[in-house]
């Protein structure tokens, strides 16, 4: 039986500078994200859409979401295996093409994520849950572009 999960937030836009959107340049692309219970986000595009750069952008959260949900099953996938990572890190990276009307979309993330387990008899049964990691993330289910990974398992004490 399928389960069904419904989300809610908010997006106020916050940056009309007293005319509104009466050109492009005339507003700004800061905005607010909230959800009940939680810390509300500063917000604003990305800055070669006139966006400012001390904000989350999007883009950062596509990027944040598919790296999170991956680390998630991870984490998840290690504790039901015995597996018992330390520290978990990820330098995710993601390309957007920009398209000449002005539109765009990502076309591939690569995740990197350097685990830290407690035993080297570990590592490969680790390396190994990344893939079902992926095949689960329900972030990466969603998107129409590839999700890569580049695991490094090394084990605690050891650089």
């Amino acid at each position: 039986m399928n389960k069904e999960h419904n989300y809610r937030l908010t997006v106020e836009w916050t940056g009309n500078k007293g005319e509104g959107t009466c050109d492009y340049r005339s507003y700004e692309r800061s905005h607010t994200i909230s959800v009940d219970n939680k810390v509300n986000l500063i917000c604003s595009s990305d800055t070669p859409f006139l966006g400012d750069n001390t904000k989350h952008n999007p883009e950062d959260f596509l990027l944040a979401s598919i790296s999170s949900c991956h680390m998630l099953w991870f984490l998840h996938l290690c504790a039901d295996a015995g597996i018992i990572v330390v520290a978990y890190t990820d330098k995710a990276t993601g390309t957007m093409i920009q398209t000449e009307k002005g539109g765009g979309h990502f076309t591939e993330v690569t995740l990197n994520p350097l685990v830290t387990v407690t035993e080297k008899s570990m590592i490969t049964k680790a390396n190994e849950l990344h893939e079902i990691a992926r095949e689960r993330c329900f972030i990466a289910n969603s998107l129409n572009f590839p999700v890569n990974h580049k695991p490094t398992c090394i084990i605690t004490g050891i650089q």
